[in-house]
């Protein structure tokens, strides 16, 4: 008998049934309760093992020329760390850099994470991650200005810039400079002290490397006019091959100046030194005394090829005239054969900002000097060009230091500036340094900024002009025909005046809203100059037509009416209200934007009667005055004999 029989047989006998549970489905579901039960084991041992922790890394050196890694130099302008921008100072806005040290249009990672975990490896900086170029926020900055009264400090801090790079690796240095007739010292002056720089940098003889390639520093000279040339067929180390180059250069007699062009062209010619291994550094450094033919069309190209190449751009050029395009230079004719009066040729050298931020009025009495004044900033593109590649612009002016310069003070080729102002207060007012859509944008953002840029482009268009001060009254006729075409005068200028105040007024709502101190003091000096400008406008109106009334004189010899400066205001209550106006933006700009350019023409103005009164005086006496004084001056008949011919006056000078 089989066990399964017996089984079944002893089942029967004790429980009495014929049928057995080992008969029908009950074995098979046994069975596969046992497999079940064992895998559900199985499965339990192996969570409890745990891998032994012996993985391998491989790591796998390169080549030491294909280590080199990209240019740091962005982060070491400034041994001192200083963070001041304008004139006579350093910007330091820094912003976080990209982790990835290479810069591409798009983001992405160099390595596929392996998901085998046993052994790795890891190439030493094989293909580095690379970093969006699209936000600016990425860019170490550069400076915006450094202040020098001449180019010579302007080149011994550039040789401090070139030794810093000559300490990270090789360096090429381009200099590249303005052909026009103004830059001619400047050119002669870098001849000159070129020798002194390559000693001080401890190059001055590099003659003993195997080649020219292993030199430490090279140079290239590139010149811009009308037309962009370069001076040197390949780089060199040959200091007195730089020197012939340079002095080679040619005025250009165009007065065109293709700045940007000439860098765009320099980053695209020395590419490979950034590329293309052994790695050079390579330094952009222009020398030239304007803003650019074409800034417009250029800035964006040459912008994005530096920063594509990472070659920081220096500057070495003029400062801009405060919220204003142009500015009288200073011509003497450099040969004596020629009329040596001193001319004032208006050349662009501004604004500092994208566009002009300030109002243009003359509409006050006597300050026709509030024009003179320094921005504490370089032209805008220019400037913007250093600031985003890392490099620096430096504003040069030989009465840096004044406290103020008379016209006659001004040295030749030099704008007239008559302020320059504390670095360490600008810096808080630094123009902003982004594109045109990124500005267009702030405006669109912001009613208060946009009326303020649209009002100074209006005043642009249509300065303001003196009204008729004196009034002679020989009978009661003549005296009204005089004061009518004064009227019509004021008249012209009315409207002028309205349409500026009437496109700021759409701005006063979003007023509060301006965070940034530029824009505060921007559009507080503009509303409370433009208001007293309007006061004294309707005040000078109303008194015209009411001496029409009857006027007489308090004085037996007087025979002019004049209409003088008073603090008065008694011509209405509504003028009365808005110059009170007119005083309170003003006196919000003088108290919490002092040391500024905002500040000084907000202290003028309020210096400034902002009323009327009418005085009176002789001017027969006067007259008679200036009949004497000539009659002293007017020099002998055997003098004027003697007199030369007058030399004759260039009139094509083109700066």
């Amino acid at each position: 008998m089989s066990g399964v029989d017996s089984l079944k047989h002893r089942w029967q006998e004790w429980t009495g049934d014929d049928e057995s549970p080992l008969e029908g489905d009950t074995p098979a579901w046994i069975v596969s309760f046992l497999v079940h039960f064992g895998v559900l084991v199985a499965l339990a041992i192996l969570c409890q093992y745990r891998p032994s922790n012996n993985y391998t890394l491989t790591v796998t050196p390169l080549d030491t020329q294909e280590v080199e890694q990209v240019t740091e130099q962005f982060t070491t302008f400034d041994n001192d760390m200083n963070m001041e921008v304008g004139a006579e100072s350093l910007s330091g806005s820094e912003s976080a850099l990209a982790m990835a040290q290479n810069l591409a249009e798009e983001s992405k990672l160099s390595e596929d994470v392996r998901s085998d975990m046993s052994e790795v490896e890891v190439p030493v900086l094989a293909d580095l991650s690379t970093a969006p170029l699209t936000n600016a926020s990425l860019t170490v900055k550069g400076a915006a200005g450094v202040g020098t009264t001449g180019a010579a400090g302007a080149v011994d801090r550039l040789t401090e810039e070139i030794a810093e790079s000559l300490d990270e690796r090789r360096t090429l240095v381009v200099w590249v400079l303005d052909q026009s007739l103004s830059m001619q010292p400047q050119r002669k002056g870098i001849v000159d002290r070129l020798d002194r720089i390559y000693k001080e940098l401890g190059v001055a003889d590099q003659h003993d490397y195997s080649s020219r390639a292993n030199a430490p520093l090279l140079a290239s000279v590139v010149a811009f006019g009308k037309n962009v040339s370069l001076r040197t067929e390949e780089p060199t180390d040959d200091v007195a091959e730089i020197k012939q180059a340079i002095d080679g250069i040619e005025n250009d007699p165009s007065g065109v100046e293709m700045t940007f062009t000439a860098v765009g062209m320099v980053a695209k010619k020395f590419q490979h030194f950034r590329t293309q291994s052994p790695r050079r550094n390579v330094m952009i450094i222009v020398f030239s005394d304007e803003v650019g033919d074409d800034a417009e069309q250029q800035l964006d190209n040459s912008l994005s090829l530096c920063r594509r190449y990472e070659m920081p751009v220096y500057v070495v050029g003029i400062p801009a005239p405060f919220a204003r395009r142009e500015i009288e230079v200073k011509y003497v004719d450099p040969d004596p054969k020629f009329d040596q009066t001193a001319r004032w040729i208006p050349v662009r050298q501004g604004p500092e900002s994208l566009y002009p931020e300030g109002v243009q009025l003359a509409f006050s009495h006597g300050n026709e000097d509030l024009n003179h004044l320094d921005s504490g900033f370089g032209p805008f593109a220019l400037t913007r060009l250093c600031y985003e590649t890392g490099g620096i612009y430096f504003t040069v002016h030989p009465n840096r230091g004044s406290s103020g310069t008379r016209q006659g003070d001004v040295a030749n080729m030099s704008a007239r500036l008559d302020h320059f102002f504390d670095p360490s207060i600008m810096r808080t007012y630094q123009p902003d340094y982004v594109s045109v859509k990124e500005y267009e944008q702030k405006l669109a953002h912001n009613k208060a900024r946009a009326a303020l840029v649209k009002a100074a482009a209006q005043s642009q268009v249509q300065p303001m002009e003196h009204p008729k001060l004196e009034f002679p009254k020989a009978d009661e006729a003549s005296f009204k025909r005089v004061l009518d075409e004064a009227q019509q005068g004021a008249a012209k200028l009315g409207p002028k005046i309205d349409l500026i105040y009437q496109i700021l007024k759409e701005g006063e709502k979003d007023r509060g809203k301006l965070t940034e101190p530029r824009w505060q003091a921007g559009y507080d000096l503009a509303m409370g100059r433009l208001l007293a400008v309007k006061v004294r406008t309707e005040a000078y109106n109303a008194m015209l037509a009411k001496a029409k009334g009857g006027l007489k004189f308090q004085k037996p010899d007087s025979d002019t009416f004049v209409l003088e400066p008073a603090d008065e205001i008694s011509v209405g209550s509504a003028t009365e209200k808005m110059a009170k106006q007119a005083r309170e933006y003003l006196e919000r700009v003088r108290q919490q934007h002092a040391g500024t350019p905002w500040a000084l023409l907000a202290e003028r103005e309020l210096k400034e009667p902002i009323g009327w009164k009418w005085g009176e005086k002789s001017m027969k006496l006067e007259l008679q005055k200036r009949m004497a004084a000539n009659a002293n001056n007017k020099p002998a008949k055997d003098a004027l004999k003697k007199l030369e011919k007058p030399k004759p006056k260039r009139d094509d000078v083109k700066l």
